[in-house]
């Protein structure tokens, strides 16, 4: 399968970033001053930009400074408190094989995503990672993919494959097929009502996901 590209989310699609990103949440909550919220009650933080999070969480006027101390334990500690989906690596060598080109798609910062990748030993699998500035550049994941494709050869199909609404969202908006993940963080009925074109429960189910909606 020559000429197609495939786009990956990195939290909650290649990666279970729960503990790294929650436990650095409850840092910057107890740094603020306030009252920490348990892990599962976080959870909804993982895959969108984090501002729009904390400005959730603790307010606009006080959100910038949560980030501040997020990224002091996340800088520190939190961007290795990740576990590998099971059959993620497998599913990328499958790909890989049948002669695809993967990037990595994510609104986490460049400086950290490059670092999860190698530390995790994905670099094989990726081209290139695509990733978020330090100061909130192309966090929103419409103009992330918008910049990732202006940087990569155009495919005959190209498709972004995460587990958020904002996945789904980003991709319909440059002209992307969508697949939905289930097994990250969030609904199959999130993904579908923003736009997936296919759901897969497991990583080991992606290549045939792609096949079918290539096909379509």
């Amino acid at each position: 399968m020559p000429n197609n590209t495939v786009y990956f989310d990195l939290d909650g699609t290649l990666l279970d970033p729960k503990i790294g990103i929650t436990t650095s949440i409850q840092y910057a909550l107890e740094q603020l001053g306030y009252d920490v919220l348990p892990r599962d009650e976080l959870t909804g933080c993982i895959g969108p930009p984090l501002l729009d999070s904390f400005c959730s969480l603790v307010g606009v006027e006080q959100a910038e400074q949560a980030i501040v101390f997020y990224r002091e334990r996340f800088a520190a500690v939190g961007w290795r408190e990740n576990v590998p989906y099971a059959g993620i690596q497998e599913a990328l060598a499958a790909l890989i094989d049948r002669g695809l080109t993967l990037y990595v798609a994510t609104s986490k910062p460049s400086v950290y995503a490059e670092k999860i990748i190698d530390y995790f030993e994905l670099r094989p699998y990726f081209g290139r990672v695509f990733g978020s500035e330090l100061d909130g550049t192309r966090a929103n994941k419409t103009a992330l993919l918008q910049f990732a494709l202006s940087e990569t050869k155009p495919a005959a199909n190209t498709t972004m494959i995460g587990d958020r609404k904002h996945d789904m969202i980003g991709a319909l908006a440059n002209g992307m097929k969508t697949i939905g993940v289930t097994y990250g963080y969030s609904s199959g009925a999130e993904l579908e009502q923003a736009g997936a074109m296919r759901l897969v429960d497991r990583p080991e189910e992606l290549l045939a996901a792609l096949l079918r909606l290539w096909l379509a």
